[in-house]
C-alpha cells in the first residue's frame, strides 16, 4: 500500500506524488518500487490533486483508493487503505510513504520476506532505528486503524506493540530520508 495523499504544505503545496523523479512522477517510482519487491496487488491512496495524479501518473494495474479526509493527515490515510483491504482476502499490508525515494525495491523485499502470518508486525530498520516500508498483519489492521489520527499514522501502535516488532534492518540497501521541504528536493536529483 502506498500511502500518496498528502498536499506538500510545506512544499509550498506542491503533491508530493507529482513531483519529477527520474523524469516521471515520484508516486510511479514507489509504485515499480513496491511491484519489484514482491507486492502482487499495490494499492495507492491519493487525497490532494487526486485526479492530476490519476491524469499525470501511469497506475495502470494499482487499486486506487480515494481519501476525502486526506487534509486531516497521513492517518486518515493509512485508515482509508486499510478499510480497503478489509474484504479482498489479504494477510499483510505493506506500507511504503510516496515521499522517500530512497525506499526502493530490496527494502520491500526485505520487510516482504518478514511476513509470517496475519499476526506479523515488522518494519524497516535503520540502524536500529525504525522507519518505513512497515508491514501490518491483517490481525492488527483494526488496532493500526484505531490509533491513526492526524501525522501520527501508526506510530503510537507501533510504539505500544514495540515487544512484538520485528525490525528488519535496511540501511545497507535504503535511504529513508523523506521529502518534506523545499532543502529536501535535492535528494530527487533537481526534482
Amino acid at each position: 500500500m502506498l500511502l500518496a495523499a498528502g498536499g506538500g504544505r510545506r512544499l509550498g503545496g506542491r503533491p508530493k506524488a507529482l513531483l519529477e523523479y527520474g523524469g516521471r512522477p515520484l508516486v510511479e517510482h514507489a509504485v515499480a518500487a513496491l511491484r519489484a519487491g514482491g507486492c502482487a496487488r499495490v494499492y495507492v491512496v491519493l487525497g490532494a490533486a487526486a485526479t492530476a495524479v490519476r491524469e499525470r501518473a501511469d497506475l495502470a494495474g494499482c487499486v486506487i483508493v480515494e481519501n476525502p479526509a486526506w487534509a486531516t493527515g497521513m492517518g486518515s490515510s493509512l485508515r482509508a487503505g486499510l478499510a480497503s483491504l478489509e474484504d479482498v482476502g489479504a494477510g499483510a499490508a505493506l506500507v511504503c510513504l510516496v515521499d522517500q525515494p530512497g525506499i526502493g525495491a530490496a527494502a520491500v523485499a526485505r520487510l516482504h520476506a518478514a511476513y509470517r502470518g496475519p499476526g506479523t508486525l515488522a518494519a524497516a530498520g535503520y540502524a536500529g532505528r525504525r522507519g518505513h516500508p512497515v508491514l501490518f498483519g491483517a490481525a492488527h489492521w483494526a488496532g493500526v486503524a484505531a490509533g491513526a489520527a492526524g501525522d501520527q499514522g501508526a506510530r503510537s501502535y507501533l510504539a505500544m506493540h514495540a515487544g512484538g516488532l520485528a525490525l528488519v534492518e535496511c540501511g545497507d540497501i535504503a535511504e529513508p530520508h523523506d521529502i518534506d521541504t523545499p532543502d529536501d528536493l535535492w535528494r530527487l536529483g533537481g526534482g
